[in-house]
């Protein structure tokens, strides 16, 4: 079994920061990568940013330059820094993390967090 424990939503004004964690922890042998999804009301859910394990990071257009996605490989946690927030990136924030669970199967599986909700007001 595998959970994804996120923290660090809420309410911040427009131009204010936020920082989201997420911590993996259950049955992991090793984790590929992880990253943030985000879901506002009526809209798709959408990648704002990854990070795999090697380092390499992957980050939505709107947020370039005012979110920053770091891991911790050693505690299986991701943070994501977000600064300058505007409403426009008000939506439910879930954490995502694909792992691979064994030694023996190399599978990877994709985790989802159980979502924080993050509201910008104008």
């Amino acid at each position: 079994q595998v959970q994804l424990v996120e923290s660090g939503g809420g309410l911040v004004q427009a131009g204010g920061s936020l920082r989201l964690s997420c911590a993996a922890a259950g049955s992991i042998f090793s984790i590929n990568s992880m990253g943030w999804y985000r879901q506002a009301p009526g809209s798709q859910r959408e990648l704002v940013a990854a990070a795999t394990s090697g380092g390499s990071t992957n980050y939505a257009d709107s947020v370039k330059g005012r979110f920053t996605i770091s891991r911790d490989n050693a505690k299986n946690i991701v943070y994501l820094q977000m600064n300058s927030l505007k409403p426009e990136d008000t939506a439910v924030y879930y954490c995502n993390a694909r792992i691979r669970r064994s030694t023996w199967n190399t599978v990877l599986t994709d985790y989802w967090g159980q979502g924080t909700q993050v509201t910008v007001s104008s």
